[in-house]
């Protein structure tokens, strides 16, 4: 049997991408990336209706455009014949989901719903769904439901059933036109195969179902509306398949569309952060993952079920199997880097950066890096879009203090970064508090190659080791290998994904050392983050939320 190839399709928050990877060993032979033609839309529809605060949502249409561009391209490139390509797999954002028909089709397809926000796709930082989530949340501790304290205490309103009881509160004509409500992940692979499946990632961490257990009974989904209680039956997929299984095999329709071969094996599709596990290698338990980009996720695994404040949700067999696999991560990461260089940066530094031939992130990390610890008099919380873990509170803003008139842009750049490295000390203090041991740190994501000041701050503030996944574009790496899997051994994959980590999944050489005075150094400040985190967090001063307050009313005049 000749060389074996398995594509891997990362859906992503600003563009798609696909990578085409060797099976024997795990290299990424060709790769192509598609933005998405319509972006976020945050503040209007394509037709100029108008969108409420906190919303974000995207066109599904983009989504086939990846497929259609993206994979024909990485064929071309590679000079791979289709035939050679066993399998392939998606991973998603998450929770981004969508109303679609009973043939499939998305509600924001049909002429007549172009105008209806809630017709369209509600894209994972989708936060307009807070005031369904609070009810959720209050509805459920009344009841004495247990699924409560699988997601660290909170349901956010990112998640599925929220954004449901937004369309219901808001649109219930939509919810009513509505044959299932679906996650991305689940729409793309049912377009590559025709069959309509859900993952059990994506059920498990943001659709509240348990493997055990089920969904959460009627008499809960009543209490949160009457119109609710038949949701699971009415509106949902029953067939929900573990990561690694097959979903099906590739239609000749879309073969025809993409330029490879019907029948093609294709697993269930998963989410972005959790697929990149087996990417950088990780099998074994108490190994935490920091997959880092325009927000952060935080994905590892255990052998016990513990129940972790604010984190996002734990999972059986959720990312591999035979293991709790935990999440928690960070709303706004490299969201608010680029929101302080679109806003805050004087031109004089954008003609520097201009006239030394490199982008303006690399200019202000050079300067931050020259920096002492502490030198700035800057101390940040990393809220720009609300709190994930621990808090769960998407009600929460940014906020830096220190700043005087001397301060300058990396200082304030610096700050940001130091404020995401204390917010995941938070999160790791939390996880080893609750009895799940943290024994290793993995970081992957493009920043996570692009900016070492960055890692070694990480490094400094957590006082543990990085290593760094050896791909950069572990997700897609990550869905690659659950495609050979689902190919199987017999067609030259693998039967099963410990199988496909041991010989696909690495990390870079060079790892990231804690430096014994930048500790020490960090110690300092991070103690006065955690003051400022929870007094802005656990209702010392609800400020944040006053204003938020103010702004949304203000709005409406």
């Amino acid at each position: 049997m000749g060389k074996k190839y398995s594509l891997g399709l990362d859906f992503g928050t600003q563009s798609g991408r696909a990578v085409l990877v060797d099976v024997s060993n795990g290299e990424v032979v060709s790769q192509a990336t598609k933005m998405y033609t319509h972006g976020v839309m945050e503040e209007y529809l394509p037709d100029g209706t108008r969108l409420g605060p906190d919303w974000a949502l995207e066109d599904p249409a983009d989504y086939l455009e990846v497929l259609e561009e993206t994979i024909p391209a990485v064929l071309k490139e590679s000079v791979i014949p289709a035939e050679d390509v066993i399998g392939m797999s998606i991973d998603f954002t998450a929770c981004t989901m969508l109303p679609i028909d009973k043939d499939g089709l998305p509600l924001s397809f049909h002429e007549d719903l172009k105008s209806v926000p809630h017709a369209w796709l509600k894209l994972w930082k989708h936060h307009a769904a807070q005031y369904e989530a609070t009810k959720l949340n209050k509805i459920a501790e009344e009841m004495g439901e247990d699924f409560l304290a699988r997601y660290g205490g909170k349901i956010s309103s990112e998640w599925m059933i929220p954004k449901i009881m937004q369309i219901l509160d808001e649109a219930p004509e939509i919810y009513d036109m509505t044959d299932r409500f679906i996650e991305a992940a689940d729409w793309v692979t049912m377009q590559l195969t025709g069959v309509d499946v859900r993952n059990s990632c994506t059920a498990g961490y943001k659709g509240l179902w348990n493997k055990r257990k089920g969904y959460p009974s009627k008499e809960f989904f009543k209490a949160l509306d009457p119109r609710l209680e038949n949701v699971i039956e009415d509106k949902f997929t029953p067939n929900i398949l573990p990561q690694g299984a097959k979903a099906g095999e590739l239609t000749e329709a879309m073969a025809a569309r993409t330029g490879l071969c019907p029948g093609t094996a294709v697993a269930v599709g998963n989410v972005d952060a959790h697929v990149a596990v087996p990417a950088v290698g990780i099998t074994e338990p108490n190994k935490m993952l920091m997959i880092i980009g325009t927000s952060t996720c935080d994905i590892m695994c255990s052998e016990k079920e513990q129940i972790v404040p604010g984190m996002c949700g734990v999972v059986e067999d959720g990312v591999l199997p035979g293991y709790f696999g935990y999440e928690a991560g960070q709303s706004c990461v490299g969201d608010h880097f680029e929101w302080f260089v679109k806003n805050c940066v004087p031109e004089s530094y954008y003609k520097e950066a201009e006239e030394r031939g490199i982008s303006i992130h690399q200019l202000l990390t050079e300067k931050a890096s020259r920096l002492k610890i502490g030198e700035s008099g800057l101390l940040a919380l990393d809220w720009w879009n609300g709190n994930r873990s621990c808090l769960v509170d998407v009600d929460l803003t940014g906020m830096m203090l220190g700043m005087t008139l001397t301060t300058k842009p990396e200082e304030m750049y610096r700050a940001l970064i130091e404020a995401t490295a204390y917010g995941k000390n938070m999160i790791i203090q939390t996880f080893e508090e609750s009895g799940v041991p943290v024994d290793q740190l993995y970081a992957c994501g493009g920043i996570s190659k692009k900016n070492p000041m960055m890692m070694q701050i990480y490094a400094d503030v957590t006082n543990k080791e990085i290593f760094i996944g050896a791909s950069d574009q572990s997700p897609a790496l990550g869905a690659a290998m659950f495609g050979a899997v689902a190919a199987g051994a017999a067609k030259g994959g693998y039967d099963s994904i410990f199988d496909a980590a041991n010989v696909m999944g690495k990390v870079e050489e060079k790892t990231y050392k804690p430096i014994p005075e930048n500790v020490e150094a960090y110690k300092k400040l991070y103690e006065e983050f955690k003051l400022l985190h929870d007094y802005f967090g656990r209702g010392g001063n609800d400020v944040m939320k006053r204003l938020k307050k103010m702004k949304a009313e203000a709005m409406k005049k």
